[in-house]
């Protein structure tokens, strides 16, 4: 683990002495720039022929894997008992990292740019600096596979218990039909055998997203132009606010995929629809059985994240009323028959009562 990055909030001036401090062995170049003038950096190691990019923080208030990222670095430069296979992996791939694609909006601790564009949207109008870096690193490298790098919300959720989605995967569609062509079943093997290495350790808590197609996505986008590209979504872990289990879930997520192209890992591709759907049933916090308006029921209340003191804090909202007998939540709190006037008495009495 990379002790000097850890919590929701990395920005640039985080990264840029770790970038600066790695040996000789890692290429480090300035790809290009954002809207605010900030550095965008590219990271590349290994000398093999199956090439693979990755870039994470396309939204800025996203940064689980680019902590997870770092971790890898530090594998590469001390990979210990696992050194052979380190060796293996670039000796038989070349990778190439944007770390951060988004820095203005990492300060801002936003999902879109400082123009207020989401860059996982402008992938055809390319009215983002930020998108047209990446499109730029993209044919320049011309690589075999990509992994675009997200966090999800805490409300994802793995069904039939609705527990937290601490993983989320996905093979992007090339269009509206979502056809399983050959380029969907190469990102599916790779994400079938991550989902495999990774089930034991984390049953029931890694989902597939929907792959509904959106024509100015960046990853459907690059996926239609040939460029097989792997999503992962870095969720919530029971408890875990700084994401700081999610990031070692991503990290061995990412190596896995890694590892499973540069040694053609051969999976079976329609194993990826064994990968349960996402669903959107897990809350914060989950008050039970309170009294609202004198009438019985429940509260779901998820949390607002906002930067204060170059740290993340989180504010509780009330996000839905009624029968939520089918939802899980990070905290699950009875309190028979507690009366409350409207919304904002429920999120004083959290404020007062319960931790955050």
């Amino acid at each position: 683990t990379e002790k000097k990055i850890s919590g929701r909030y990395i920005i640039h001036k985080k990264i840029a002495p770790l970038i600066a401090s790695l040996p000789d062995e890692f290429k480090k170049e300035i790809a290009g720039h954002s809207f605010q003038g900030e550095n965008i950096f590219s990271i590349s190691i290994g000398t093999g022929t199956k090439k693979i990019l990755l870039w994470s923080q396309m939204h800025g208030n996203e940064s689980s894997a680019t902590k997870a990222i770092f971790d890898l670095f530090n594998f590469f430069k001390d990979p210990g008992v696992f050194k052979p296979i380190r060796d293996l992996l670039l000796k038989n791939s070349t990778l190439v990292f944007l770390p951060m694609l988004n820095p203005d909006g990492a300060v801002q601790h936003t999902r879109e740019n400082a123009q207020g564009i989401d860059l996982n949207r402008d992938a055809v109008a390319t009215k983002a600096p930020e998108s047209r870096v990446l499109q730029q690193v993209l044919r320049d490298f011309n690589p075999d596979y990509c992994f675009n790098l997200h966090d999800q919300r805490t409300l994802f959720s793995i069904p039939p218990d609705n527990l937290p989605a601490t993983l989320s995967f996905l093979a992007p569609a090339e269009e509206e039909s979502r056809k399983i062509t050959e380029g969907r079943k190469q990102t599916m093997r790779v994400i079938a055998a991550m989902y495999h290495f990774l089930k034991p350790v984390l049953p029931n808590r890694i989902g597939r997203y929907t792959d509904e197609f959106y024509p100015t996505a960046t990853g459907d986008n690059f996926q239609k132009m040939g460029y097989n590209t792997i999503l992962i979504e870095s969720g919530h872990s029971p408890g875990d606010y700084k994401r700081e289990e999610t990031r070692k879930y991503t990290f061995y997520a990412i190596l896995k995929g890694l590892i499973a192209i540069a040694t053609k890992e051969k999976a079976e591709f329609r194993d990826y629809f064994n990968i349960p759907n996402n669903e959107k049933r897990y809350f914060d916090i989950l008050l039970k059985n309170i009294s609202l308006n004198e009438i019985t029921t429940d509260a779901g209340i998820r949390f607002k994240e906002i930067v204060k003191n170059d740290e993340i804090v989180f504010e509780p909202e009330v996000e839905k009323t009624g029968d939520l007998s089918t939802y899980n939540g990070d905290k699950i709190i009875e309190i028979p028959g507690k009366k409350f006037l409207n919304d904002a008495d429920i999120i004083g009495y959290i404020k007062k009562n319960i931790p955050i």
